[in-house]
């Protein structure tokens, strides 16, 4: 017999769900019992259903229905909250007399379907064609879930990289990316940010038999998914690569290592369909870790606190990209993709922002640079994030968390949202 909706059967909300949405659109757009789930709760939200064309990694489709009585203009913002915050690509909106679907543009969402609902029987192909398991399949595997690798640097120190490093990571899983963390930089700050230092006593370390130097050392041994470990500084997982001291005293030695250089490109290359997004921590310096960095990424995000100094050292990151475009030209690897200088650790103070701020923001163009359009203040909730502990015993051990998870009513958590849409945006 074949399937049909009448809207007329639907009374309320929960019939919505079940005649309309369980009973008939799910089966008709090809998702099957295992690819979909009702009442899923995402960070601060809960879904009335979630589906998806491969696994529940990722949402793909969210539905929400409403009671018949309901005006579906009420509730659009709630549908643009879910679909931007965790960055899911479709959505419909639905009480039994209407149906709408909306597209993710990245900064908003955008209506591309409207039908009655006494007409969504002879409009089944149409929702088909546009949010159907095997439509939507092909078209995020075209468009990617394309590992995308960013490079964080800026050859000042204090500027913020680490914290944009950790808390960008973990707003991206929040958004239910999938990501990685490598930390090149010898004084490891972004290992022990995302909880991977959590010992008193160096005789129970860890992390020097397994960590980033044995990635590059290696073509054939010590692959990624060996040495990255699972962090949870964040509640949402994040793999990371992590650093040691003594990575400083490998230099000479992976220097003189033959194909060190593409190394972590071919390693990578391994884990593209693991991982969305990798982010690189790297030293404030010019030397061959921050040159392994800049020849591996493929966009860069330039951290400053728009101080005078940070200003001036733009001109050294201008001459270090250029030179290590040359070597990518070699490698027949594109130029690095810029995304900009981010004004980090800027002052809160009112007078501040007004007269002094917009002054600082127009100094990168000086060196040809675009500043991003994020910005991340200074705030005391950043910087204790990182320094909470859990006393074990007789000792005290290292307990950091992403500022997401130390305190989700922050600004700070807002401003790295924005700045995780505008990346996604601009790498996309």
């Amino acid at each position: 017999m074949k399937s049909v909706f009448d809207p007329s059967f639907c009374h309320n909300e929960r019939e919505v769900e079940s005649k309309l949405i369980v009973s008939y659109l799910l089966p008709k757009l090809g998702y099957s019992l295992k690819l979909w789930r009702q009442e899923r709760k995402l960070n601060r939200f809960r879904l009335d259903f979630s589906a998806y064309t491969d696994s529940e990694v990722k949402t793909d489709v969210v539905f929400e229905a409403k009671h018949p009585n309901e005006n579906l203009n009420n509730h659009f913002q709630q549908l643009k909250d879910y679909m931007l915050e965790l960055q899911i690509p479709y959505g419909m909106l639905t009480n039994g007399k209407e149906i709408i679907i909306y597209r993710n543009t990245g900064n908003n969402i955008q209506l591309i379907f409207h039908c009655w609902g006494r007409k969504v029987n002879e409009n089944i192909d149409k929702i088909k064609a546009l949010i159907g398991k095997e439509t939507l399949a092909k078209e995020l595997k075209s468009i990617g879930n394309n590992m995308k690798i960013i490079a964080v640097y800026h050859n000042k120190g204090g500027v913020g990289k680490t914290t944009t490093v950790v808390n960008l990571a973990a707003t991206f899983s929040k958004m239910g990316k999938r990501v990685l963390v490598i930390d090149l930089d010898s004084q490891a700050n972004t290992t022990f940010a995302t909880g991977l230092v959590n010992f008193e006593d160096e005789e129970k370390d860890d992390l020097k038999d397994s960590y980033v130097y044995h990635v590059l050392k290696s073509q054939k041994f010590f692959p990624i998914s060996e040495i990255a470990r699972t962090s949870r500084f964040s509640s949402h997982e994040i793999d990371v690569i992590p650093s040691h001291i003594l990575l400083m005293e490998k230099e000479k030695e992976l220097f003189e290592a033959k194909s060190v250089i593409r190394r972590l490109i071919k390693k990578l290359e391994v884990v593209k369909d693991k991982y969305d997004i990798i982010l690189i921590d790297t030293p404030p310096s010019l030397n061959l870790y921050a040159e392994i960095a800049l020849i591996t990424t493929d966009y860069l995000l330039i951290p400053s606190d728009m101080k005078p100094f940070a200003n001036a050292g733009l001109t050294n990151v201008r001459k270090f990209i250029d030179k290590n475009d040359e070597t990518r030209d070699m490698l027949s690897r594109e130029p690095i993709k810029i995304l900009g200088v981010l004004p980090t650790k800027v002052s809160t103070n009112a007078r501040f922002r007004k007269y002094t701020l917009p002054k600082r923001l127009a100094v990168p163009k000086r060196y040809g640079f675009e500043v991003m359009n994020s910005i991340i203040f200074e705030r005391d909730d950043l910087a204790k994030c990182t320094e909470q502990t859990v006393q074990l015993e007789d000792m005290e051990i290292p307990e950091p968390r992403s500022i997401l998870d130390f305190n989700s009513q922050s600004e700070s958590v807002n401003e790295f949202q924005k700045l995780a849409t505008e990346v996604l945006e601009k790498v996309s």
